[in-house]
């Protein structure tokens, strides 16, 4: 055959799946590891895979315990390889760690979660990202028992809709617009946790009375059109959720950064226009890329686009816009993308999503890709 080493290459290929889906063991991973309180699902995968977003192949189907997702502070695992040189890890039944009071723990609600928490808590309880049409249904301040601009503690506000006597509200305002940079679509708008308050006499819409509501936290301005929303809807999340990617190609981009920075890095949160309405869920974990720079191959030699001189910047915007090719003497190359970092979806709205940066090479920036191609 004239091409031996091909057709090898060739029929390996077609008999093993591909390196993504090979589980590559670090090589200073631990052969047991004592869970901590403060670790998260990601910690522990990062300890012994070189993509943690594997976990679930390397913890997958655990018979030793009730509930093979959940794991606990005092926890051993233990590296093992199953009959076919697969890795696995698994709880250590028969480690014991020494106390000198040796107390016993109930294994309840302390299982580790799969981020921490304490990063993701502002933006379960601040903040939310809903649509136009939504916060337009909402009951909303009319005023308040004082004619002030700053509504503190104690202090009654008037709101017109239809609420539950007795039961806690949380004062949402609405925030700035979440949009699509490519269709230029409002998917949805911030809106920021203000006050919460109770319900102390219900309102009579038809005959113009409205409800009765005293602020009991305060946590900046109350205004005028400000809505409300039951305390805890929207800000209830799961610790724990599948790490997986998505079984379908995804295409998206981060549009916003929570922090307002123009770049960010590893633990900050960034929104994306991916949402429900795309399938995504949380705990998916997806790539992000950056478009490599435009680059004209010309009379002068190959220069980026930012580099070019305002004409050629000119006649090639105008060349894209109309389908037409470059001129015979410049050829305009268009690089691919590469690259840059991770994230993984924690929150999912109908068209939008918070997700947490989990690794970056370079710092990230709205308008960099989220993909799974």
């Amino acid at each position: 055959m004239k091409y031996p080493l091909l057709a090898a290459m060739l029929a390996l290929s077609a008999t093993f799946p591909s390196l993504a889906d090979v589980l590559t063991i670090k090589k200073d991973a631990p052969k047991q590891y004592v869970v901590k309180k403060g670790d998260t699902l990601w910690d522990i995968s990062g300890v012994y895979l070189q993509e943690p977003w594997q976990w679930p192949e390397l913890w997958q189907m655990n018979p030793q315990i009730n509930n093979p997702h959940l794991i606990y502070p005092g926890d051993a695992l233990s590296l093992i390889y199953d009959e076919h040189g697969n890795p696995r890890l698994v709880i250590n039944q028969g480690y014991k760690k020494l106390s000198p009071h040796g107390r016993i723990v109930q294994k309840g609600k302390n299982a580790i979660p799969t981020l921490p928490l304490e990063l993701l808590r502002p933006y379960l309880i601040y903040e939310q990202a809903l649509n136009a049409d939504d916060i337009a249904d909402k009951p909303y301040i009319l005023g308040a028992n004082v004619n002030t601009k700053m509504n503190t503690e104690g202090h009654i506000v008037y709101v017109k809709g239809e609420l539950k006597l007795h039961e806690s509200y949380a004062i949402y305002r609405k925030g700035e617009a979440y949009v699509d940079p490519q269709t230029n679509e409002v998917l949805a708008n911030k809106a920021q946790l203000v006050a919460v308050g109770r319900v102390f006499r219900k309102g009579d819409i038809a005959n113009g009375v409205p409800a009765s509501v005293k602020i009991e936290q305060v946590k900046r301005e109350i205004k005028a059109g400000d809505f409300l929303m039951p305390a805890i809807e929207g800000q209830l999340l799961p610790a724990y959720f599948n790490i997986h990617r998505p079984e379908q190609p995804v295409q998206g981009e981060i549009i916003a950064s929570v922090s307002g920075l123009r770049e960010f890095s590893t633990m900050d949160i960034v929104v994306l226009n991916l949402g429900s309405e795309q399938q995504i869920k949380e705990g998916h974990i997806l790539d992000i890329e950056r478009q490599s720079p435009t680059v004209f191959d010309g009379r002068n030699g190959p220069r980026y686009k930012e580099d070019s001189n305002s004409l050629e910047k000119l006649v090639t915007n105008a060349n894209e816009f109309f389908g037409v090719e470059a001129d015979a003497d410049t050829t305009v190359w268009h690089m691919p993308k590469e690259q840059v970092g991770q994230l993984m979806v924690f929150k999912v709205y109908k068209n939008v999503s918070y997700a947490l940066i989990v690794k970056n090479q370079h710092p990230i920036r709205v308008g960099d890709f989220a993909v799974i191609n």
